[in-house]
């Protein structure tokens, strides 16, 4: 059974285009926050993987707009883990506005050694965290 992880993101004028909707792109970063919070929620701090040259890198996305978001909608970005690899992840995430889903996820992540730029296992005590709520 997969663990939800619910992420609260506030619509700024910022993140909306000429026509007053928020631009394709940031629903990437909205999604990026929540997977953000999601590791630290669980205890892993990813500045305390760089400091090992170990990165999550982002390796496919596919992304599905349903209804737009606009400026100061309050919206709620819930995150899983799909599937779990020795090094490699996969995030369903998706997007509420007002209990209705208006964006949904794929984003493939990578465990990467970030000084050869090569895939590397997810560390043990980090998979195994990520194994408890997968």
């Amino acid at each position: 059974m997969s663990h939800r992880f619910e992420f609260g993101v506030r619509v700024y004028y910022e993140d909306t285009d000429a026509g007053g909707i928020v631009y394709h792109a940031n629903y990437l970063k909205f999604y990026e926050r929540a997977r953000t919070e999601f590791l630290s929620a669980l205890g892993i701090e990813q500045d305390n993987l760089l400091t090992q040259n170990i990165g999550f890198v982002v390796k496919r996305i596919t992304l599905d707009n349903k209804v737009a978001a606009q400026f100061n909608d309050r919206l709620l970005v819930v995150t899983e883990i799909e599937s779990l690899k020795k090094a490699s992840l996969i995030f369903r995430q998706h997007i509420e506005k007002e209990q209705k889903i208006i964006n949904t996820a794929l984003i493939e992540i990578a465990c990467v050694d970030l000084k050869q730029l090569k895939p590397v296992r997810i560390p043990a005590s980090i998979f195994g965290e990520l194994k408890s709520v997968s």
